[in-house]
């Protein structure tokens, strides 16, 4: 228990931001105060776990590998957070003016960290090494902020109230882990969809500064001097300035980072529920290149080299009437499979139905793909892949997994162990299941811990590769090198191009094997399979 502060003397000043006997001097009734405290408490518990969760998602979208991310963050923060509750111990004295010059500060660190973090990543070259390296700067100056907090609470309202120190821990903790609650919930359903990351988090900086400056400035007035109210009150005053300034230029900072990293050619940025999609190029003459979370997806300089190679061996050397597509909601591969006549139906399952609308609608998109979706034997399903794996009865005769290279943690379900089995299962008895799994060059273990996993799921395998195109100099994001795929089915495939189907523009039968024996040269041998519960694949 907190020990109450000694009387002053007759005719002595009370201590700095005291009332006489330590007690505070408030303008409400004790109950009320300590409600308002509370109250207090589960607004900056909400604020700080909204900067933890926009740190988080934003890193894993700039740096790819949520996991790590996820790690840096949190392990970071909450030994930040213990740094911090230590160093606070200095403040006890002067609580009030303490919490609120601290929850100032930490309304204008946490509410401004995603447009650094952004500008840094727009600008700093593209790399992961600045932005990493600011989130740790970041998440340490948070987490010392946000553990200063707690022992200025629990002085403050003890100062209203005494009473024991386990009974004053358990009301600020239940306050402290309910506003954690909203917060969590907060980010994902109303902040990031209406407002986005940037914006969001400059909103939450402005609540968090209106709710410690109306602690600090309201509740506990009295406990500050003339000069501590004046000075409080003009920082708060410069920091909701800075936000909203911060707010209002939102729009044209995004528009110059997108063009920083993008090129000057962006035609259509949109923020949907799963990704960010932006579009470049595309009118007078000018490639389109499709960026989904700030990769490069495709170009129309090299795209049907990519989408040829990963569709036209799966529909030859047998049946080809039923076509399954799991990711792919460009359309493109789409597009390769109906150029082959025997193809009488394509499912579609991309879990981004803003991605098809925009394949759909965009002009230059939808010339690319074809106008695929329009065409009657075309089916989308919008479904997470593995999800309607497990649910669907039906059968194919050729898989084609166009899915987010296996490196990223988000995606490493869709290259494990189950993700295969359940292809298998949809698989006709002749059928043929082929996966993008990677440059080969660049990634080698990725890649064969790939084919090892399908090996694992019972299929047979076909690796294979095609040369890809030295990334653009507008495209930072783009990786040049090659793509790595594997043909798999129940029975050794044959790696062929169909002489009867149509005609590729960018592949030949002699080449596609060269490059299926310089593949098989950099065999991996002995790779752990990749499981759901023990992923094999890292940043």
């Amino acid at each position: 228990m907190i020990e109450p502060h000694a009387p002053a003397p007759p005719g002595a000043p009370a201590p700095w931001g005291e009332g006489a006997l330590g007690q505070a001097r408030l303008p409400v009734r004790p109950g009320t105060g300590r409600f308002l405290v509370l109250v207090g408490v589960f607004v900056c518990a909400a604020c700080g776990l909204v900067y933890e969760l926009e740190l988080v998602a934003l890193a894993s979208y700039l740096i790819g590998d949520s996991v790590t991310q996820a790690s840096i963050v949190l392990s970071v923060m909450v030994f930040a957070m213990g740094i911090g509750s230590l160093a606070a111990k200095r403040l006890r004295c002067r609580a009030a003016a303490g919490f609120g010059a601290l929850e100032a500060a930490l309304a204008l660190v946490g509410g401004c960290s995603a447009m650094a973090l952004y500008a840094v990543f727009a600008w700093g070259g593209g790399g992961p090494g600045g932005p990493r390296c600011l989130l740790v700067v970041f998440s340490l100056a948070i987490g010392l902020l946000i553990g200063a907090e707690v022992p200025l609470l629990m002085e403050l309202i003890q100062r209203i109230r005494r009473q024991d120190a386990g009974g004053a821990v358990a009301d600020l903790f239940a306050a402290d882990y309910v506003g954690a609650l909203v917060g969590g919930l907060a980010f994902p359903f109303l902040l990031l969809p209406w407002f986005g990351q940037l914006t969001g988090a400059l909103l939450t900086g402005a609540v968090n500064a209106v709710a410690g400056g109306a602690l600090a400035l309201g509740l506990f007035r009295r406990d500050l001097s003339r000069r501590g109210r004046r000075l409080l009150l003009v920082t708060n005053v410069l920091v909701l300035a800075l936000l909203a300034a911060a707010a209002l230029l939102v729009d044209d900072f995004e528009r110059a980072a997108r063009q920083a990293m993008y090129g000057g050619q962006v035609r259509v940025a949109l923020q949907t529920g799963a990704q960010e999609v932006v579009l470049t190029g595309g009118v007078r003459g000018r490639p389109l290149a499709l960026f989904l979370d700030g990769r490069l997806r495709a170009s129309s300089r090299d795209e049907r080299r990519y989408h040829e190679a990963l569709v036209l061996p799966a529909l030859s050397g047998g049946p080809h009437a039923r076509v399954l597509v799991l990711g792919g909601g460009d359309g493109l591969a789409a597009r390769e499979a109906l150029r082959h006549p025997g193809v009488r139906r394509v499912d579609v399952v991309e879990p981004d139905p803003a991605l098809v609308r925009l394949a759909r609608s965009d002009r230059a998109l939808a010339a690319l793909n074809g106008r695929a979706f329009a065409d009657p034997r075309v089916r989308v399903r919008t479904a997470d892949a593995f999800g309607w794996l497990r649910q669907t009865r039906r059968t194919y005769d050729v898989v084609i997994a166009d899915l987010p290279e296996p490196g990223d943690t988000s995606s490493t379900k869709l290259y494990a162990q189950e993700f295969y089995g359940l292809a298998r299962r949809v698989l006709a008895p002749d059928g043929r299941l082929v996966v993008h799994a990677g440059p080969v060059a660049s990634a080698p273990r990725a890649y064969w811990t790939v084919e090892t996993t399908i090996r694992a799921a019972g299929l047979r395998t076909a690796p294979y590769r095609v040369a890809g195109r030295a990334p653009e100099p507008e495209h930072a994001h783009a990786t040049g090198g090659d793509w790595g795929f594997v043909l798999a089915a129940r029975r050794r495939p044959a790696l062929t191009l169909d002489p009867g189907g149509p005609r590729p523009r960018t592949l030949t039968r002699a080449a596609l094997g060269e490059d299926a024996r310089a593949v098989e040269r950099t065999r991996l041998r002995g790779l752990p399979v990749s499981t759901l519960v023990h992923p094999r694949y890292g940043g």
